[in-house]
């Protein structure tokens, strides 16, 4: 096969889903309003967090950033997503889809980091109440916040670039967006090599965070288990629980999908874990970092409050 023909393609073609029939019109629906749903639910923590000085914690500002990252996170893939459910399969520019990889591995990694600064917040907290506030001022915070996007921009760089610079046999994505592990199957050239390296950035960076939070939650569970009463040991526990669901959420899904075995037979489930971290995820996190939240439902009475009183002056 001639290599040089095949080293640039102008365009691909996003498989989508096999969905067909009647189902293909639920299916984009229900992706809709998940869709807006996500993006109501996270612009929510984002305005409230910034709207009620009760929130003007390092705990929520992080939250809020959380935010902030699940919004673009979920319009990286979803709008790819909702086309190849409407037209069935989509074309994509090769531009846009190299593009596409970047952009979605930078705000997985930022978010991965993100995850684990959040960790180090809750074991300060917890461990260092006394010096809590020293530790983490507001410039610290911005400083952790923006570590973590420079961070993750910038790892992403070797994975999306190393694909790009790949040459292409075939067009069609077996995916309803591009990722990495879908179009080195499209490569005219053996990508063990390219695997390998993705293993050692995207694995590596996502091993030493994962073991980075579970030191920090060791050490919590430890000095929780110090503290005299019952209902204080409560309390540090239900600071944490959100942290932890949405932890095991994004850390158990990304697992899977790439530690997990490759190949054909593999398509399938890919695409269905894909959806937990590129839709779920960011869809649930707003409820899991709301519900059952005192904090929260307090400041929604604050705001809703100052906005009745602004009405009734107007």
């Amino acid at each position: 096969m001639d290599h040089v023909n095949h080293t640039w393609t102008q365009s691909f073609v996003l498989a989508g889903f096999t969905t067909t029939g009647n189902l293909r019109p639920l299916a984009f629906l229900g992706a809709l309003c998940i869709y807006l749903l996500t993006l109501a639910g996270n612009l929510f923590i984002i305005i409230l967090v910034h709207a009620d000085s009760g929130l003007s914690t390092p705990m929520y500002f992080f939250i809020s950033v959380l935010s902030f990252l699940e919004l673009w996170y979920v319009s990286t893939t979803v709008p790819t997503l909702l086309q190849t459910l409407l037209r069935g399969c989509s074309p994509i520019s090769s531009t846009v889809c190299f593009f596409q990889v970047y952009i979605f591995h930078s705000l997985g990694m930022t978010e991965c980091h993100l995850l684990s600064v959040m960790a180090l917040d809750r074991y300060l907290a917890i461990c260092q109440p006394l010096r809590y506030h020293e530790l983490m001022s507001r410039q610290m915070q911005l400083r952790l916040a923006g570590a973590t996007w420079v961070i993750g921009f910038s790892a992403s760089l070797v994975p999306a670039s190393l694909t790009a610079s790949l040459p292409f046999c075939f067009k069609e994505v077996a995916h309803y967006f591009c990722d990495l592990e879908p179009l080195m199957r499209l490569a005219c050239v053996d990508t063990s090599w390219h695997a390998h390296i993705y293993i050692v950035v995207i694995g590596m960076i996502t091993m030493c965070n994962l073991m980075f939070i579970l030191g920090m939650y060791g050490g919590i569970l430890k000095a929780v288990l110090k503290l005299p009463s019952a209902a204080s040991r409560a309390k540090a526990f239900s600071t944490c629980s959100s942290h932890m669901t949405v932890v095991t959420l994004f850390f158990g899904s990304v697992f899977i999908v790439y530690v997990g075995p490759s190949g054909i037979q593999a398509e399938g489930r890919d695409k269905l874990i894909a959806l937990v971290y590129s839709l779920f995820t960011p869809f649930f996190n707003p409820i899991i970092y709301t519900l059952r939240n005192k904090e929260v439902k307090e400041a929604v009475k604050r705001v809703s409050q100052r906005i009745r009183t602004v009405w009734k002056r107007s």
